[in-house]
């Protein structure tokens, strides 16, 4: 038994060769199984790029057009992978460019491995050319950080980067290596990291947590499930649907839980949030039970806390402690990770009928799409609509393709009118609500998925903030397709003016250059709809395109995405117009 505990950590651990630090870092990732990376080279991170240079037939490097970029195409990718996306950056601007793609992976949880040049460790503390504290900085939007001033160090910091970064509740970590310890030696061999001591990545189920709430969902006559990305997170999606069947409990989704079901499944009742669906908001305040899996309770999807589900027994599946009773107050904290306590649940929940319950959410369907999705989807009005747009997209991808949206009006459309039949399909910034996010980040989706059609859904205020990516598509013929839908103006703000602050428009109209010849100067084929009848033959032939493809399509001005409820009001007092 020793011997072959003995062969099993040698099998786990590379054998000792001498090399520079520089070289080091190419290698640790290649142990991890990363052989991607997104980035921009400068002077303290050039000796790994040296290095990246000599690795060319292992490794491949994405050259972005800016850090931000980079850092969206990383998250992109691991969004749609489960595996952390690599980013590459140097010191000063080079990693202080990153911080926004950071914050945004750290509050949507995507595992993220972001190395940073540095100055000499000598020079750190004497502002010398390029040099900030990019560990001071990142602290509070990381899950780990490091700094490594010796070449000796790094296989051990970069065990442990991969282990935080996937491990538990996943998140970004940043690794900051000072030009000397790149330039440095060490004998390097690799021991992948398997646990942290204090660091407990995914706390122990209590059994009697789960017997308790299964007593609580047997006795329940309302119950309704809103469910959240852990699900994906977590691999749980066929767990997670079994569980539903099983105890015929409607289900709505968050917007980072999108995908995780699929969207014609009979017990999912829709998205819930400030622009979800009429039903499952209202009902919210209904239930009996609301079971939480997955999901953090965000102000986005709660509305007035004072008055979120006070009548419901409230169970919450979570694997981060530090989310449980943050928000709202659980009766039943189930914690673990969702895969094994929906697994384990599962023996102690009754098979339950819950049609007149159901019923509740038809009915409240059927005056959401009489109201405002048949409006949506088959407008009568002249001016093209959001929705339909979505709707054609559906028809074409029968809800097959990964679907990536920005940030504003057109996401609230992508997510409530995107139709998806597999999981990890909807990828957008959800907690920190990065505009710019998307066309970087669908190209980095197309290289996670080579084989799916990755849509860009796209805003026209927020395709100019990262714009400049279409180089990076040039470069590499990432096979993206991207619909910018142009209202002329920044369309979630303005509907706020409209609504809240008597049409007073300030600073959102939007004047944008011809994007199409944007599109055809960096050699992608392109074009531009304005007309309902050119409409369908114009998303056909995007997605019968193998090369990467650019639809603009022209937005009625003032075309609003409802429901909503608005800032402060109760998740019933939704309205549809």
């Amino acid at each position: 038994m020793e011997t072959l505990k003995k062969e099993k950590h040698e099998e786990k651990t590379s054998k000792s060769v001498k090399i520079t630090g520089a070289e080091a870092v190419i290698r640790c990732l290649l142990e991890e199984g990363s052989e991607l990376a997104y980035g921009y080279p400068g002077g303290a991170i050039m000796p790994v790029y040296d290095e990246l240079y000599k690795y060319r037939e292992k490794f491949h490097h994405v050259l972005t057009r800016h850090e931000q970029g980079a850092i969206h195409a990383a998250q992109g990718f691991a969004r749609v992978s489960g595996k952390p996306g690599i980013v590459f950056a140097t010191s000063g601007p080079g990693a202080t460019n990153l911080v926004t793609g950071i914050a945004d992976a750290q509050i949507d949880s995507t595992p993220l491995v972001c190395i940073t040049g540095q100055v000499a460790s000598h020079l750190l503390g004497s502002d010398a050319f390029q040099e900030t504290d990019i560990i001071g900085i990142s602290t509070p939007v990381t899950k780990w950080n490091y700094q490594i001033t010796k070449a000796s160090e790094i296989p051990e910091v970069f065990a442990k980067a991969f282990y935080i970064a996937k491990s538990g509740r996943p998140g970004p970590v940043l690794i900051d290596i000072t030009k000397d310890a790149q330039f440095g030696e060490l004998d390097f061999s690799y021991k992948k990291c398997e646990k942290i001591r204090s660091y407990r990545a995914t706390p122990k189920f209590d059994l009697n947590k789960i017997k308790e709430a299964a007593t609580i969902i047997n006795a329940a006559k309302k119950p309704f499930i809103v469910w959240g990305q852990g699900v994906i997170i977590g691999s749980a999606e066929q767990e997670f649907k079994n569980f539903i069947e099983k105890t015929d409990i409607p289900s709505a989704s968050t917007v980072l839980g999108l995908s995780a079901l699929e969207t014609n499944h009979p017990l999912n009742v829709g998205m819930v949030g400030m622009h979800g669906n009429y039903a499952p908001n209202v009902l919210t305040n209904s239930c009996d039970v609301l079971i939480a899996i997955g999901m953090r309770f965000d102000d986005r999807v709660t509305g007035n806390l004072q008055t979120y589900a006070k009548q419901a027994k409230v169970i919450h599946f979570e694997i981060d402690p530090a989310e449980v009773d943050k928000n709202v107050k659980t009766d039943v904290a189930v914690l673990g990770t969702v895969k094994e306590t929906l697994v384990e649940i599962m023996q102690y929940v009754h098979k339950a009928n819950h049609k007149e319950w159901m019923q509740e959410f038809d009915k409240l369907l059927q005056i959401e799409k009489d109201k405002v999705i048949n409006d949506q989807l088959n407008p009568i009005k002249p001016g093209l609509t959001m929705g339909e747009v979505l709707g054609g997209i559906n028809k074409e991808t029968n809800g097959d393709a990964v679907i990536v949206s920005d940030v504003g009006q057109h996401q609230m459309f992508a997510c409530r009118y995107a139709d998806f039949i597999k999981t990890r399909s909807s990828v957008t910034s959800g907690g920190l609500g990065t505009m710019g996010f998307a066309l970087p980040a669908s190209i980095g989706a197309k290289m996670g998925v080579p084989n799916r059609e990755v849509i860009a859904i796209i805003g026209d205020g927020g395709y100019q903030m990262t714009c400049n990516e279409l180089g990076t598509i040039l470069q590499t013929k990432a096979a993206v397709k991207i619909v910018v839908l142009n209202n002329s103006y920044l369309g979630m703000v303005r509907q706020w003016q409209e609504l809240f602050f008597d049409k007073r428009y300030a600073s959102t109209e939007m004047v944008s250059p011809d994007f199409v010849k944007l599109a055809q100067a960096y050699d992608i084929e392109a074009q531009r709809v304005s007309k309902r009848e050119d409409l369908e033959a114009a998303i056909k032939t995007m997605v019968a395109s193998k090369d990467a493809y650019f639809l603009e399509v022209v937005i009625e001005q003032e075309d609003n995405v409802f429901p909503m409820i608005p800032t402060g009001a109760s998740v019933s007092d939704i309205r549809l117009s």
